[in-house]
């Protein structure tokens, strides 16, 4: 089918949005469509299915969030949702049942997250109560409708997000099962990353004369790349402002932009950056042309040295002093990465790009390096150690500057160092001397740890997983940074590893790629997990089945 083209592609304005939705996206910041946005967003207004390929970090949550959100009828409504979003992992719920809910929050919208880990009670009391959307994880989703708490009847919308992840996760099964107790004339949104035969082979079943939609990667001609560093930051969302503030305090940039999504994050982290000591200004739409011309200014006089900016305000800037750009998300495409950091490295200066990247961003990364042929390796982020050594060094090239310059400014103080070396060697007067002067630097504005997330290419966890039929040995050691639990149910119990894969990931925070080794026996099954995950995952799997059974889950002993 070929929908309706829009009048304007540029705002949101020309997507044929209710005046409330069209308000809460300005209210939020939000000033134009990304491309998925763009493309999805006018057919699902018209009715049509959709099949969109779409990674994380493209904006694909609003594109179905906003159709869903349009046709809530005003007033009072019924207790049944009247949509259903489908994702693969407890995580990714939260986050789309949180952006439908700053939506919708206009419009009185009830939105409703449902996932292992969280008392079932307080969901069924929920449903009780009465929703409009329902976002699930499509274990939890069949365990309310076997209990009979959740009506699928009214559904209007039904929505797979990254199902190519939910497939990889083992739910197909339970896709199945869901989509058959949905109303034949629902209107059905696929979303995935990559398109496989499985993906497709659900589309043609469950998908009427779908709409198709890619975000459309741009290659960047050979020899026209800038000359850049690039590095990037695998983050969990709630340390990414230390882990910026961190990376910028190793980089010492000169100047530097920071591109965020919305201009609200502008706001936050302007204020944050400020707060950690660095000369911050915000750049956005919501600004007059008085106001960036005054921020500017200051950028290019030096009097600022972070420029916070979103897309759409830095248009058509050119900053001469700048050297760092840094992505604090991952771009939606590829071709906004090769803008942005074509905004460094000129006239054969080295610049540096940064990209802070979510664990669920990973697969969008490596598909800007694929279409930009970059490399971009995955760096760790500083630690509380690496900042006390860096703070350490520029306390020694301070005093090494101040040895260097005439020797008269240094004699109003001898007198100390005088009185004080008839009692102490001159050496531990030197020791104490250089602790007060690093000490006054004052303590890391952030002095809790940030965790450490590793990921593996994704062909070499697959190669570590055990086939089914494999029971493996009990005595083989646990990978470096990962511990081995025991899970009570085997093959006797007709497990298979994407049972398990499918159970944790659904359960807990983790993804499938953070799952390492499974081998599986007759009456047991030993599952590699991140240490720092282990009591998580213990704690979320014991509230929940595994093939519909409760299994024991514990350390392995061994």
């Amino acid at each position: 089918m070929t929908p309706t083209p829009t009048d304007d592609p540029t705002g949101f304005s020309g997507l044929a949005l209710r005046t409330e939705l069209l308000d809460a996206l300005a209210a939020l910041g939000y000033e134009e469509p990304t491309p998925i946005q763009r493309e999805a967003i006018p057919p699902l207004l018209e009715g049509y299915d959709l099949l969109g390929q779409a990674a994380t970090g493209t904006g694909k949550t609003a594109a179905f969030a906003l159709p869903i959100l349009q046709r809530l009828p005003q007033g009072n409504r019924g207790p049944e949702p009247t949509a259903l979003v489908l994702a693969p992992t407890r995580e990714l719920a939260i986050q789309v049942s949180e952006a439908v809910h700053r939506y919708g929050r206009v419009l009185g919208a009830r939105v409703l997250p449902i996932y292992g880990g969280q008392p079932i009670g307080r969901q069924i009391r929920a449903l009780e109560r009465g929703v409009d959307v329902v976002v699930a994880t499509p274990g939890r989703a069949l365990d309310h409708m076997s209990r009979g708490t959740i009506s699928l009847g009214s559904l209007q919308m039904v929505v797979l997000d990254e199902a190519d992840e939910m497939l990889d996760m083992g739910f197909a099964e339970d896709i199945e099962a869901i989509l058959q107790e949905t109303p034949e004339d629902r209107q059905t949104v696929l979303f995935s990353a990559t398109l496989p035969r499985r993906i497709n082979t659900i589309a043609q079943r469950h998908l009427t004369d779908p709409v198709r939609t890619q975000v459309k990667e741009e290659t960047t001609a050979p020899g026209e790349a800038p000359l850049v560093r690039q590095s990037a930051y695998m983050v969990p969302r709630a340390h990414k402002p230390a882990a910026l503030g961190r990376v910028l305090d190793v980089e010492a940039p000169k100047a530097a932009i920071v591109f965020c999504r919305t201009r609200e994050e502008v706001d936050v982290l302007t204020e944050t950056m400020n707060g950690r000591g660095y000369r911050a200004e915000a750049l956005h739409g919501g600004m007059s042309q008085e106001q960036r011309d005054r921020v500017m200014g200051r950028l290019r006089s030096g009097t600022a040295e972070l420029l916070i900016a979103t897309d759409v305000a830095a248009r058509g800037l050119d900053v001469e002093q700048l050297t760092h750009v840094v992505n604090y998300n991952v771009p939606s495409a590829s071709d906004t990465y090769v803008h942005r950091i074509g905004r460094i490295g000129r006239a054969g200066r080295e610049g540096v790009a940064i990209t802070l990247v979510e664990p669920r961003e990973h697969r969008m990364l490596k598909t800007i390096a694929r279409a930009t042929k970059s490399r971009i390796p995955i760096e760790k982020v500083p630690t509380i150690a690496d900042m006390q050594s860096r703070r350490l060094e520029l306390t020694r090239a301070a005093l090494h500057e101040s040895l260097l310059e005439d020797e008269g400014s240094l004699e109003h103080v001898r007198v100390v160092v005088e009185t004080l070396a008839d009692e102490f060697d001159v050496m531990d007067v030197a020791l104490a001397a250089v602790k007060l002067a690093h000490e006054a630097g004052g303590p890391a504005a952030d002095e809790e740890e940030i965790p450490e997330i590793t990921v593996r290419p994704e062909r070499e966890q697959r190669g570590r997983r055990e086939a089914p039929g494999r029971s493996g040995g009990r005595g083989r050691p646990s990978s470096g940074g990962m511990t081995r639990l025991f899970v009570g149910a085997g093959r006797s119990a007709r497990i298979r590893p994407q049972d398990l894969v499918g159970a944790i990931a659904g359960e807990s925070a983790l993804r499938g790629r953070d799952i390492g080794a499974i081998e599986i026996a007759d009456r047991f099954s030993l599952v590699e997990v991140p240490e720092s995950a282990a009591d998580e995952v213990i704690a979320a799997l014991k509230g929940s089945t595994i093939k519909g059974k409760k299994a024991v889950v514990r350390r392995d002993a061994r």
